[in-house]
């Protein structure tokens, strides 16, 4: 009796550099045994693949053709009505006016009645947890595997809020496999650039041993990013390097939420500061400080960190140094606001972080507007983790609350993050040949910010994740 084996679809086939995907046109093919493809000549066996790829498959890369009735495409300050983006798999193929007919072969999505922008980017979340009175307990009662499935429906939250790039600026290092898991195709969620683990001083705000009795954790060194002195430094951005990061953050000074009394005196030296800088520089990373205190500001600025988190005693000096430097400036209003509000709820937080949120939360929004008056870069972040996920958009209420256009507000969260995050060629404005991350609402948010908070249409990578029959 003869027999058969069965040649099973296969979701993509590789040749060299180009990938085709594919799905089945008609029923499974089959060869006798007896006609093995590996005995063939090798000439003889790829004629036979490729014959029988294009006899039993088709491809299905299909153009999408997006209708906008009005569109911000962040490339520059006008606003473009009645467009179309057309959407060759992952990419922006072309951004056309008017709404182009398109044959069979092509699906258009109907976003006529919407306004479409690119997909927006949060610099500052921590998708590993979410505020609430259990927090502190949390640390000593869930499993990684915990943490990893909570996660993963704060990362999907937060795309579906329209947010399809985060900064996660400090976990375990569980969002470095969520990081993973996403790039994947496993779990759903925005494209992450990783810190792993921030990395603090002794005693400092990310010194995981603060609040815990002896015989927990006795010693936190560079391997759990804990250091003192350059050298220290170095060996715990090595250690990121190995772990997974893909930036370096620091605590330049102290916080609200550690368990520990002062949220904003210096916690780095200058000579600590610089060697993480450069030991990231070495290792081709860019870097972030959470920063209250103007002191530890000031050190992390002049030792040339990318980012300034929080920032909330910002001083003149400082300011006119982040300028002359190009330090952005992540201004987390939202967390202030959260913290501040919380503060006051009995046994929401432990006793030691009451007098530190309530006076250094509501600081931040005049701080940011001091801070954009004066021509500091800013780029969009909220500390979701702090607040809630998925209400990243409520920052852009706040930002323009403060005096910055609506307009610019948009941008800080497209162009500015893009730059930050030296990915401005791939992401960051909707124009041909950039990754089709887009994003769409009712309404004119240049009006009204708060259509912002309500996103309708979201497509990463182009597919659709939210939207048009989602």
């Amino acid at each position: 009796m003869q027999t058969f084996t069965h040649l099973r679809p296969s979701h993509s086939v590789n040749f060299g550099a180009k990938i085709l995907h594919l799905k089945p046109k008609c029923f499974p093919t089959f060869i006798s045994k007896d006609q093995n493809i590996q005995s063939m000549k090798p000439a003889r066996q790829a004629l036979f693949s490729v014959l029988l790829l294009f006899t039993t498959y088709s491809a299905t890369a299909q153009l999408q053709y997006l209708h906008c009735g009005r569109l911000i495409d962040c490339a520059g300050d006008e606003v473009r009505e009645k467009v179309t983006v057309i959407v060759d798999e992952k990419t922006i193929k072309e951004v056309r006016d008017g709404y182009a007919r398109a044959g069979e072969e092509v699906e258009i999505i109907d976003l006529t009645e919407y306004t479409v922008l690119p997909g927006l980017m949060d610099m500052h979340v921590h998708l590993e947890g979410e505020s609430n009175p259990n927090s502190y307990l949390d640390r000593f009662r869930l499993n990684d595997a915990d943490v990893a499935l909570r996660a993963t429906v704060y990362a999907r939250r937060t795309l579906m809020a329209g947010f399809t790039t985060v900064r996660d600026l400090g976990g375990s290092g569980v969002n470095v496999s969520l990081r993973n898991a996403i790039n994947q195709g496993y779990v759903d969620g925005p494209r992450i650039f990783t810190a792993e683990k921030a990395i603090g001083t002794t005693g400092g705000h990310a010194d995981p041993t603060n609040g815990a009795r002896k015989g927990l954790m006795d010693y936190a060194g560079p391997e759990v990013g804990v250091i003192n002195g350059p050298d220290e430094a170095w060996q715990a951005v090595r250690q990121r390097y190995q772990n997974g990061a893909d930036l370096i953050k620091i605590t330049a000074t102290g916080g609200v939420l550690s368990l520990a009394k002062d949220g904003s005196n210096p916690q780095f030296t200058l000579e600590e500061a610089a060697a993480i800088v450069q030991a990231a520089k070495d290792y081709g990373m860019t870097t972030a400080a959470h920063a209250h205190g103007s002191e530890g500001m000031k050190r992390a600025v002049l030792a040339g960190i990318t980012s300034i988190e929080h920032g909330t005693m910002m001083t003149e000096e400082v300011m006119d140094l982040m300028i002359e430097k190009g330090t952005y400036f992540v201004p987390t209003i939202s967390a202030g606001k959260f913290v501040a509000d919380k503060a006051k709820e009995e046994g929401y937080f432990p006793a030691i972080i009451v007098p530190k949120a309530l006076a250094i939360g509501p600081q931040i929004q005049e701080t940011f507007a001091k801070a954009y008056k004066k021509g500091v870069k800013i780029a969009f972040g909220t500390d979701c983790g702090v607040s809630p996920h998925g209400d990243n958009a409520k920052e852009f209420l706040y930002m323009t609350e403060a005096g910055m256009p609506p307009m610019e507000a948009i941008r800080s969260a497209t162009v500015a993050t893009a730059e930050l995050l030296g990915i401005s060629g791939r992401l960051g404005t909707i124009e041909e040949g950039k990754l089709a991350d887009i994003i769409a609402v009712k309404g004119n948010p240049l009006e009204n910010i708060e259509t912002l908070l309500e996103v309708e249409f979201v497509m990463k990578e182009g597919k659709v994740y939210k939207g048009k029959g989602r």
